[in-house]
């Protein structure tokens, strides 16, 4: 990767995602924990969630990503609290169609997800980029398991 490569990839926009990431304490008592690591790079995400009448009420995050995991953190974690599950699982479907296909940017409040649009010619990056997702779907799914079906786990 050149030096102008990692210029366009770590924006001054990705960066300053990465550095206001909200929700970054631990819940003293979740419904769910889940944790998530990237093979690739070791990058890893643990998530606690609370759900109420089938929307997340409560959400904590520990982040020890790359800066474009920690920018996809921040931007879930900022527009997760009051989603279903659904909303949340289809964030993740458009989050890999941008990556991977070309598509556009995930839907509000999941739209800010488009900083990391360089991300998608560096496949190696998108597990990391994914960690958030991941992780809270995978909580979601030990509290409701009937609302996910497991199938947002598919691999991009």
């Amino acid at each position: 990767m050149s030096d102008t490569d990692l210029i366009k990839l770590y924006s001054g926009r990705i960066l300053a995602l990465a550095a206001n990431m909200p929700h970054t304490a631990r819940l003293s008592a979740p419904q769910a924990t889940a944790r998530k690591r990237s093979p690739m790079c070791g990058s890893m995400v643990t998530v606690d969630l609370a759900m109420d009448d089938g929307r997340i009420s409560e959400y904590g995050q520990d982040v020890k990503a790359c800066a474009l995991g920690q920018a996809a953190a921040s931007v879930v974690g900022s527009g997760i609290i009051g989603r279903t599950i659904d909303e949340v699982s289809t964030a993740r479907a458009q989050l890999i169609e941008m990556l991977c296909n070309e598509g556009p940017a995930p839907d509000a409040p999941f739209h800010d997800l488009e900083v990391l649009l360089p991300a998608r010619e560096y496949k190696n990056r998108h597990a990391s980029i994914l960690l958030a997702f991941d992780a809270a779907l995978e909580a979601a799914e030990q509290i409701a398991p009937s609302e996910t079906g497991g199938s947002h786990l598919t691999a991009p």
